[in-house]
């Protein structure tokens, strides 16, 4: 694996590894990309639909390795610490995507129903905040939501505003979520901000 992006992050409550098949069982994963409760809810917003082969899951685990040793996406599988509910378990996948050319990165996640509303999605963004600032020397942090999606918006909110960044305003046709083009919101924080806010 390419040595650009960290191996490990940890925070107070979750490990991120990389999004590969060295720490990510298949068989686990499709079941959780195929058939895990509420997997429906989840994608619900997703420009991907769950998993009806166990080769699609592979395709995904595979992407992320070519992502990281192609630097262009750090991707991360997300659990809880030990000492948290459910540690150890897969709660989701994230990932810092960058733009080289424009110094700016993107952040992405999914987590499992069950894993909802527990504070992750702000827990990990603000650690691949640190790791576009401070060690990728990015200028520009930003993550959009597919405008119908109550539950991203209230966690991006949270997490940009906690950041010092702000909401950009809406895409109109932005992004194919399945047959259609969805609308989204779009956000950024910048270095200088998310140093300020610190």
């Amino acid at each position: 694996m390419s040595g650009l992006f960290p191996e490990r992050i940890e925070t107070s409550r979750l490990v991120l590894e990389p999004r590969d098949h060295e720490h990510v069982d298949l068989a686990e994963c499709y079941r959780i990309c195929s058939a895990d409760d509420g997997i429906e809810e989840v994608t619900q917003y997703m420009p991907w639909s769950p998993h009806e082969t166990i080769n699609e899951t592979a395709e995904f685990l595979d992407r992320g390795e070519t992502h990281w040793n192609d630097r262009k996406r750090a991707a991360y599988v997300v659990r809880p610490r030990e000492g948290e509910p459910d540690a150890g378990e897969i709660a989701g996948f994230t990932g810092l995507s960058c733009d080289w050319d424009r110094r700016r990165g993107n952040l992405g996640i999914w987590l499992r129903k069950r894993f909802w509303g527990r504070g992750y999605s702000g827990e990990r963004a603000g650690a691949l905040m640190e790791l576009a600032f401070c060690r990728l020397d990015l200028e520009v942090v930003s993550v959009s939501h597919h405008a119908d999606n109550d539950n991203s918006r209230r966690a991006i909110e949270k997490y940009v505003e906690a950041h010092g960044g702000r909401c950009e305003g809406l895409l109109r046709n932005w992004l194919p979520y399945g047959e259609e083009v969805a609308d989204e919101y779009r956000y950024t924080i910048s270095c200088e901000e998310y140093e300020i806010s610190g």
